[in-house]
């Protein structure tokens, strides 16, 4: 028997700033332990499954907002490909093509940017306010739990990204590129 008003009780709201020092209230782990405890095995067992990244084949989960999640994150990963591909001047006629003008439009801009970094941000404002678009009104259904474990995910890969940490990485990645190894 699933008891979604006391696991929704127990979820703190968190938002997301731009402030990285910020802890969140509770991690991923956690918020998937309390659905193990309050959920049916059936949909527990999709809460643990969460992702970011959404399944090669599009099959269905047993959850509209989890579908309707999926194949947004999949549209804008084909036309991010896609827009790499054509930047690079690589044949991109083997990817399937997208048809959403919204997420092609988030591509675009995406990729249009000078900083790598400021391009995962929009991408990451972009996938939130997707999530809140999708998110159901009834906060104590199965779905407004997995938007909400859909978020906390996202607000920790927000959490990772460091500028200097980042440009650090960058640095080496080039210098191995180019056979500078110190």
């Amino acid at each position: 028997m699933e008891h979604l008003y006391y696991l929704v009780a127990q979820l703190p709201a968190f938002s997301v700033s731009d402030d990285s020092s910020q802890k969140l209230p509770i991690t991923t782990g956690y918020f998937k332990d309390l659905c193990t405890r309050f959920m049916s095995p059936e949909k527990a067992e999709i809460a643990s499954n969460l992702s970011l990244e959404p399944p090669l084949e599009c099959k269905s989960t047993g959850s509209m907002f989890l579908d309707a999640w999926y194949g947004k994150e999949r549209e804008l990963r084909l036309a991010l490909a896609q827009l790499r591909a054509l930047k690079m001047k690589k044949d991109s006629k083997d990817l399937p093509s997208t048809t959403d003008g919204e997420a092609i439009q988030a591509a675009r801009t995406a990729t249009g940017m000078d900083s790598p970094l400021s391009a995962e941000q929009y991408l990451n404002q972009y996938r939130m306010d997707v999530l809140s678009r999708l998110a159901p009104m009834d906060m104590f259904s199965v779905d407004a739990v997995f938007s909400y474990g859909l978020k906390l995910m996202l607000a920790e890969r927000m959490k990772k990204f460091n500028r200097d940490e980042g440009l650090a990485s960058y640095h080496k990645i080039y210098d191995e590129i180019l056979g500078e190894n110190k």
